[in-house]
């Protein structure tokens, strides 16, 4: 496998897409519970509302940069493996073999996103 498309399946598919979706089956958002650790630590040290609005904020920016690195390692169908990927880790609880298969079809469009020599030669009907 490309140094490339590794790096990609470990950080967007299993990291962002995958692991996201274990996280929201669960109902615990580790993101969350770590900036609001920060934001009492911070806002004992420095309390300034400015501070806790920025924090409030954080989420969504990282989640907005994570989906932009995604698309700009990986293109639409990158996107795409992250989105299946997410749908496997909500169905891991509950069906595991399909959510196995999603994942393994994630992994799969992630591979095929960051290798494009290979959609190159593969020509459509």
């Amino acid at each position: 496998m490309a140094k490339k498309s590794s790096l990609f399946i470990r950080q967007f598919v299993i990291g962002l897409g995958f692991l996201s979706g274990i996280f929201t089956a669960i109902g615990i958002d580790p993101q969350g519970a770590i900036i609001s650790v920060i934001g009492k630590a911070v806002g004992s040290v420095y309390p300034e509302p400015h501070i806790s609005y920025i924090l409030f904020i954080l989420p969504t920016v990282l989640l907005i940069i994570s989906l932009v690195g995604a698309y700009m390692k990986g293109k639409v169908l990158g996107l795409i493996s992250v989105i299946v990927a997410y749908l496997s880790g909500l169905l891991i609880l509950t069906v595991t073999l399909l959510a196995l298969t999603l994942l393994l079809l994630a992994i799969v469009f992630g591979y095929l996103a960051t290798n494009r020599k290979i959609l190159r030669k593969v020509k459509p009907f």
